[in-house]
């Protein structure tokens, strides 16, 4: 089915209001793109229970149930997931992937809200959803009876809707900064052959993936991440992006004076990595005696101490994991230098006491 009309996630709330609450609604919209999560977040902002029915997993009797036999008759006994006491959301999800023979048992369930002499409680909702065949999804024929007692809402993509849902759902940074630069990276028309391609579902995918490796991440993991969620053009670009980032807050750069440490609570978890970083360099480049120190290593001393000052501004806490002692208990920066450290900084070294 082609859309004529369509609307925004955001918008599709006040839509259901409306029409769920009286007549059955079919939602349509592209692979990825939040469907699902939409009624389910709607059901639940009615205190309704949303109950799901995946149409490429049902055979008619899971719908119909199985007869049993009272008084010399047969009766058809509904399923347990559907016939319920309580009003409830009944999600057809996939509907018109499921097979004619499961549609048309959905006939009477879609317009009478009835299985057999089972009648969905007073305040029940029944809302379907589904690709579209335009999307290379598995998507079959609606029969025309089924399509006309349903009310048809298309949805859309939104970068907007989705970046304001991104920032208070835990996405990845990187994510949110690069999509908030290319909002039109965040959704592709599947392609048509079997190829991984970009949706809200794919760079949340991702998202939790970055999560989950951390800031150690490496270029290659990053690679095979991005190209095993998103559109090949995308993934590119978004390898680009945090290539450019890390080159941004890189400790070269920081090093250099051409960055400075980052301040966001975003990127807290960033902070420790670029500290440890910084640890590691203090630890190569600083002499153990400060006697006969090379002008280079002066230098390198008189920087360190300087971005110190910079860190505790930002956080005491990652500035002490820089001066920090093993796990041994042993000093890793030399004993001059922490010296020095204690005399410039002592609230960062009364703090580790």
């Amino acid at each position: 089915m082609q859309a004529a009309v369509t609307v925004t996630p955001s918008r599709l709330p006040e839509l259901l209001l409306g029409l769920a609450t009286v007549r059955p609604v079919f939602v349509w919209g592209a692979p990825g793109i939040g469907k699902s999560s939409l009624v389910r977040d709607f059901a639940e902002s009615l205190g309704l229970e949303c109950v799901s029915l995946l149409g490429t997993q049902l055979a008619p009797e899971d719908l119909m149930g199985v007869p049993q036999i009272r008084d010399g008759r047969s009766v058809f006994c509904p399923p347990e997931a559907i016939a319920r006491d309580e009003p409830y959301c009944l999600f057809l999800d996939e509907l018109n992937a499921a097979t004619p023979d499961v549609q048309k048992a959905f006939y009477s369930l879609i317009l009478d809200r009835r299985i057999g002499a089972y009648e969905l409680p007073k305040g029940s909702i029944v809302i379907g959803a589904g690709n579209r065949a335009t999307d290379n999804a598995l998507a079959r024929p609606v029969a025309s009876a089924l399509v006309n007692r349903l009310t048809h809402v298309h949805l859309e993509v939104s970068a907007k809707d989705w970046l304001v849902w991104a920032a208070g759902s835990g996405i990845h940074p990187w994510i949110v900064d690069h999509l908030t630069d290319r909002p039109d990276h965040l959704w592709s028309k599947p392609p048509k052959t079997e190829e991984a391609f970009s949706t809200p579902r794919s760079w949340h995918m991702l998202s939790d993936a970055l999560h989950s490796f951390g800031p150690g991440l490496d270029e290659d993991t990053l690679q095979v991440l991005a190209h095993g969620t998103l559109t090949p053009a995308h993934a590119v670009a978004f390898c680009g992006y945090v290539k450019v980032v890390r080159s941004r807050f890189g400790i070269e750069a920081i090093l250099k004076g051409d960055a400075r440490w980052p301040s966001r609570m975003e990127d807290r978890d960033l902070l420790y990595f670029l500290a440890d970083s910084f640890r590691g360099r203090l630890v190569k480049d600083l002499p153990a005696s400060k006697q006969h120190m090379s002008a280079n290593a002066r230098q390198t001393a008189y920087r360190a101490k300087s971005l110190l000052v910079q860190l505790a501004e930002i956080s005491v806490e990652v500035a002490q994991t820089v001066i920090a002692s093993d796990a041994d208990g042993h000093p890793v920066l030399p004993a001059w230098f922490l010296v020095e450290a204690a005399r410039d900084m002592p609230r960062l070294v009364e703090a580790r006491r």
